[in-house]
């Protein structure tokens, strides 16, 4: 569900989230994970790299080290977490 908000915004009206083991996208997104990404250590055809990947598991992108992914993280606005 939809409300306005008085700037003009609108902002979406979350369920609570009964079952977490089969939680969808749009559940995600009003828990907020929209807002976050995690790297993960990876092994490349050229070498150590770090995967960006959204809450969802969907990867995002490489970089080549963990700080740059970080960056990278931050400057689109979300906060970076790191999964070992």
């Amino acid at each position: 569900m939809d409300m306005e908000i008085q700037d003009d915004t609108r902002d979406t009206v979350c369920e609570p989230v009964i079952n977490v083991r089969h939680i969808s996208s749009e559940e995600l997104e009003c828990l907020g994970m929209d807002k976050v990404a995690y790297v993960r250590p990876v092994m490349t055809q050229t070498g150590p790299a770090f995967a960006i990947h959204a809450a969802d598991g969907r990867q995002l992108g490489l970089a080549t080290s963990e700080a740059l992914a970080a960056a990278v993280i931050i400057q689109n606005e979300m906060l970076p977490k790191l999964v070992h």
